[in-house]
């Protein structure tokens, strides 16, 4: 009878209460937007300890020893990510890992300033007993030395045991700068280069290429991890910085750019930098307070009308309940064809004067289907309740056609 039960239903509690869906929406939201700023800043975060031959490896082949020693005597030692902060007049320390590395950029940004690359010289393996070690398997071939500032600059790679023995620097260096040659020395021969450490053969161990301070050295085990082990070649090491470095200089720069650990630029990062940074976060707002404007009713909420009065309700309900107990649902056929019959002669505008007989044929000829009269007739006929709901539902159907 009504879309709205009578009367007060009980109460039931959901599931989860109100708080606990909101802490779980809350919950769900800051996942998401950490789940944004990690994978925006991840390849950032990266520690390096891969083994790598740079400076950020703790492995035997790495830099990070030379890097912390130099921040531990109050050398400003920076590890560069971001190939705009290489601009700068301070020594950058370049540790490419093979011969297919792309020096052209860095090496043209770096042209008239204090540079120094390292070579590479050992092939190594992952250590799987210690994370970030490596073990040894050899030297690199000799070509991949040789690529490095290939084809601008032709170097020629020669190894060859060494004894331990001094290496021989210019007389007008520092005289801290005294190595002992690593086993087995790797040493190099150009045209254009200029030797400033040598060995007790006349192989360029340190040179300079051309009349800028542009430094190239061969063997790097005079700056790795490896040698950050003897108190002297830590020494010599920092000592050689500050000579390479150039005058007035504040810090000595780390490139990790080159070994894949540079600062990219997505779409995804520019979100959650300036100047986007603020169209982000006014964004993030207007999601809010569209959220709060959802789940937060402004003033009482509007009950919707009920389909049938309380009163008349009622009253259809008594009326059913009576033609029930008395048993008289059949002798409702021909009531509700005269009900019917009144709805149709004031909806269709059938003339007065028509009655009976007449005016049944006058609504038999108003459609092509179903005829008025038939439908009558069955529900006059009708004495069981479920023929006569059929009769009077085909009956209505028969008005609603007409009127719609």
């Amino acid at each position: 009878m009504s879309d709205i039960a009578i009367g007060t239903a009980g109460s039931s509690s959901g599931g989860f209460s109100v708080r606990t869906v909101g802490i779980v929406v809350a919950a769900g939201i800051a996942l998401f937007l950490g789940m944004l700023v990690l994978g925006a800043y991840a390849p950032d975060l990266r520690s390096g300890r891969n083994g790598g031959a740079h400076a950020l490896s703790n492995a035997a082949t790495g830099f990070s020893g030379i890097v912390q020693l130099a921040q531990a005597t109050g050398r400003d030692a920076q590890i560069v990510r971001d190939v705009r902060a290489l601009d700068t007049e301070d020594l950058v320390v370049l540790t490419p890992e093979t011969g297919r590395t792309d020096m052209n950029k860095v090496i043209e940004q770096r042209a008239l300033k204090p540079t120094l690359v390292i070579l590479p010289k050992w092939r190594t393996v992952a250590d799987p007993e210690h994370s970030g070690w490596v073990r040894y398997r050899g030297l690199q071939p000799t070509f991949e030395p040789e690529g490095v500032l290939a084809p601008k600059n032709d170097l020629k790679i020669a190894r060859h045991p060494s004894g331990g023995r001094p290496l021989i620097g210019l007389s007008w260096m520092p005289a801290d700068v005294h190595f002992a040659a690593p086993r087995p020395l790797q040493t190099m021969a150009g045209a254009d280069l200029k030797p400033l450490i040598t060995d007790d053969q006349g192989g360029i161990v340190l040179g300079q290429i051309g009349e800028h301070p542009f430094y190239v050295l061969a063997d790097p085990d005079l700056l790795s991890n490896i040698a950050m082990r003897d108190p002297k070649q830590a020494r010599s090491a920092l000592a050689l910085l500050d000579f390479l470095n150039a005058t007035g200089a504040k810090s000595v720069l780390f490139d990790v750019t080159l070994n894949g650990f540079g600062r990219s630029r997505t779409p995804l990062k520019l979100a959650f930098e300036p100047p986007f940074l603020a169209m982000t976060l006014a964004v993030a707002a207007a999601v809010l307070l569209a959220g709060i404007q959802a789940t937060a009713r402004f003033g009482a909420p509007r009950r919707r009308e009920r389909a049938i009065a309380f009163g008349k309700t009622a009253l259809i309900d008594n009326a059913a309940a009576l033609v029930r107990k008395a048993r008289r649902q059949g002798a409702l056929g021909a009531r509700y064809v005269d009900l019917v019959r009144e709805r149709a002669v004031g909806v269709f505008g059938v003339p007065a004067r028509l009655r009976d007989g007449a005016l049944d044929a006058h609504l038999d000829g108003l459609t092509d289907r179903a005829r008025f009269s038939d439908l009558a007739e069955q529900a006059r006929a009708a004495r069981d309740p479920r023929d006569m709901l059929q009769a009077a539902q085909a009956l209505h159907r028969w008005l609603w056609e007409k009127t719609r």
